[in-house]
């Protein structure tokens, strides 16, 4: 079965915004079809050539992230731009160029019957520092660290690659402490959009340090229309989640999951008294649960989280910072935690040497048990790490040859 999408040239409101389009999209029409699925999984590897500065990722493909090796050398899409981040959603990729201050861009991919993947679109953008799968939507937000006043949402439909709708909302106001919040995220909970926040200065010289060390934050917002409808508050933890890095995850059951970092400054120091540690919103509610609270930083033995990947049934993978104590350096350490039952291992199989992980772009399955982080080394440079939670070990799969893996993602066709 085939269905045809003939998406007409740019609305109005999409050439207001994303002036500048290339000519990807000065076509009349895009011809995005899809094909009944076989059932098969290709694997994007987004990989930076080892060796080079300024030079945007090479987008791999491969059939397997278990065993076996890609490179970088003659092979793959080159994106544009120093700077990508990426995300799937509706089984199309979407590649999101980080301007720097400077215009971004959003191109998609897809993967034709045969599994090969395929440039759809390329249009200009605001360059933002959030991006999220929201219903049919992709959910971006411009969020000015200091001067404005305001933050830009906009919804981008994942099918029609134009957008649909834009709000202004003023986060010195939703702060309402003197600071200004900074979304670090934003997530599909329900219906609704919930957006953890951190209160910073947004004022030289401690742009992001705060005042407010020791609370949490999550703006929720109706959807589509972006209505602001409550702040949920917190004090027994920092903020949730960290700058470009996702905090909160809703579960199959419908409960939302709150990672706090305890990773807030001032003057650059760490000030944060509260525990990195994960807290509970209930489904159906928009409130902290009081009864939950899991604190991972005492079950480690004084380790502060750095980043989180669901594997499902509640189940994480969460990456550590190398010390206890500290706040310093690359995440070294991992464990597996199940935040239903609040357990905490630590995980075997991870290198020593690492020089750079994966983040916010790790696959899962969501099988409660598997999941696959990008993991590079001084000494043997980029590979896929397979993680077992049942048994809280990692091992080598795919090997990046040439390259630094920056994401792992998956489509079907």
């Amino acid at each position: 079965m085939k269905t045809r999408y003939l998406l007409p040239f740019l609305s109005l409101s999409l050439v207001a915004l994303f002036a500048g389009c290339d000519k990807e999209l000065d076509s009349s029409e895009i011809d995005d079809v899809d094909t009944e699925l076989t059932g098969a999984t290709k694997y994007i590897i987004s990989a930076t050539p080892i060796g080079t500065t300024g030079i945007a990722d090479y987008l791999l493909t491969t059939n397997s992230l278990d065993s076996g090796m890609v490179t970088t050398q003659g092979n793959g899409i080159e994106q544009d731009g120093s700077y990508r981040y990426y995300l799937t959603h509706k089984n199309r990729f979407f590649s999101l160029l980080y301007g720097q201050g400077n215009p971004g861009a959003v191109t998609t991919y897809r993967l034709d019957a045969t599994g090969k993947l395929n440039k759809l679109t390329n249009f200009q953008t605001e360059t933002v520092q959030l991006f999220a799968p929201v219903k049919d939507d992709i959910f971006i937000a411009k969020i000015p660290r200091s001067g404005n006043e305001f933050s830009s949402f906009y919804r981008i439909d994942a099918r029609k690659y134009q957008i649909v709708g834009e709000k202004q909302v003023n986060i010195v106001k939703l702060a309402g402490n003197g600071e200004r919040a900074h979304f670090t995220w934003a997530t599909q909970v329900g219906d609704k959009l919930f957006a953890p926040y951190m209160s910073i200065k947004g004022a030289a010289p401690d742009v992001f340090g705060t005042a407010y060390p020791d609370s949490s934050w999550v703006a929720v917002y109706s959807y589509p229309d972006l209505t602001l409808e409550k702040v949920i508050k917190d004090n027994r933890t920092s903020y949730i989640g960290a700058y470009f890095v996702n905090g909160l995850v809703e579960i199959e059951n419908g409960d939302a999951y709150a990672f706090s970092y305890a990773s807030a400054t001032n003057s650059g120091t760490p000030s944060s008294k509260n525990p990195s540690a994960v807290i509970r919103i209930n489904k159906g509610t928009t409130e902290f649960d009081k009864s939950y609270f899991f604190n991972v930083e005492e079950l480690s033995g004084g380790y502060h989280m750095a980043g989180q990947s669901y594997l499902g049934m509640g189940k994480f993978v969460v990456q550590m910072y190398a010390q206890p104590n500290s706040l310093a350096g690359v995440a070294r350490k991992f464990a597996i935690v199940d935040v239903i039952n609040k357990t905490f291992k630590w995980v075997t199989g991870v290198p020593t040497d690492i020089t750079r992980t994966t983040t916010i772009n790790n696959y899962a399955p969501k099988d409660g048990r598997t999941g696959y982080i990008g993991i590079t080394t001084a000494s043997e440079g980029s590979y896929v790490y397979v993680f077992d939670a049942s048994i809280a070990v990692a091992k080598k799969g795919l090997n990046v040859v040439g390259g630094t893996i920056t994401a792992i993602n998956a489509l079907q066709y």
